[in-house]
């Protein structure tokens, strides 16, 4: 398909297409401030979370699970058993990074999951890296050098929170990456529904295991989980996906990356919580890594169906 084919759904895209892109990036930037609102370990909020968002989504997948499951293959289900429980990897290790490290920090790192998906499909799919996504690798790592040695000027503690948010990261790069192929056998309610299963009851029996209590939050707490469940996890994440059918996976993916813009500001605005400069600075070539290797998704085919 040539460029000017690729071009042509931009003429259709219409102040509602724009408005869900806003609504997705909006949803998931508030996931990281009612995080810190809660009282709660990290463990029990994404257990929370998870099977929360599953409960709710049960009305609407109970149909397509039943139409699409029976023909799916083993490989698929071992596929989507492991992208579950990577899922709750980087939600255990992604949250746990707030109670160290800022806002703004934690979500700018765990933000550089496209470019560990890019060094994934690599050495782990066989597909080809250029030299511009090396030099963006390069450039968000020396981002994140930047941001890791603010933080530890900024708090001793800092250090560990960074590294808690590029191991979600990471772990988020692996769910991506064995969620593929099974997205593509797949509807989306039929996948996201067990995947949170999956990862909400890992993180549950994390929870049973060491102990940390499910019940007993205060009633703000309790309206917490229940916001994170339905405003990043369903509306942010279903926005995205619904947008998956109108814009291109590269112009959905750098939309996504407006969530540390947002998360920021509504932590300063609701927490009061200034980041340090090395911070923005970091963030910007973070971002700017990113925006980079995006851009040789241009040569890839059309939008895949998340």
């Amino acid at each position: 398909m040539g460029p000017s084919a690729r071009k042509q759904p931009a003429a259709e895209h219409s102040l509602w297409h724009w408005g869900m892109l806003l609504l997705g990036i909006l949803a998931v930037s508030t996931a990281s401030v009612l995080i810190r609102l809660a009282q709660a370990p990290a463990l029990v909020i994404g257990a929370w979370r998870l099977l929360l968002a599953s409960l709710f989504l049960t009305p609407w997948a109970l149909g397509a699970a039943r139409r699409e499951w029976g023909s799916l293959p083993p490989r698929s289900w071992l596929f989507l058993a492991l992208s579950g429980l990577a899922l709750a990897i980087h939600f255990a290790t992604w949250i746990s990074s707030l109670a160290y490290t800022t806002v703004a920090s934690s979500v700018i790192l765990v933000s550089t999951n496209p470019l560990f998906v890019g060094l994934g499909s690599h050495y782990l799919l066989g597909e080809r890296m250029g030299k511009r996504r090396v030099l963006a690798i390069a450039i968000a790592m020396v981002g994140t050098v930047i941001v890791s040695y603010g933080d530890l000027s900024f708090s001793g503690r800092a250090l560990l929170g960074d590294g808690l948010a590029l191991l979600g990261a990471i772990s988020c790069s692996a769910y991506l990456l064995l969620g593929q192929a099974v997205r593509k056998k797949l509807s989306t309610l039929a996948y996201v529904w067990p995947c949170y299963g999956i990862a909400g009851g890992t993180l549950l029996l994390l929870c049973l295991l060491s102990k940390q209590p499910l019940w007993g939050y205060d009633p703000r707490t309790v309206s917490i989980f229940a916001l994170l469940a339905l405003v990043p996890q369903i509306i942010g994440h279903s926005a995205f996906n619904w947008a998956l059918g109108h814009f291109s996976s590269l112009m959905v993916t750098l939309s996504i990356l407006g969530e540390p813009i947002g998360a920021t500001l509504l932590a300063f605005l609701i927490l009061g919580e200034v980041p340090p400069l090395t911070t923005l600075w970091g963030g910007v070539l973070i971002l700017g890594g990113i925006y980079l290797a995006s851009l040789e998704e241009r040569a890839r085919p059309g939008p895949i169906d998340l």
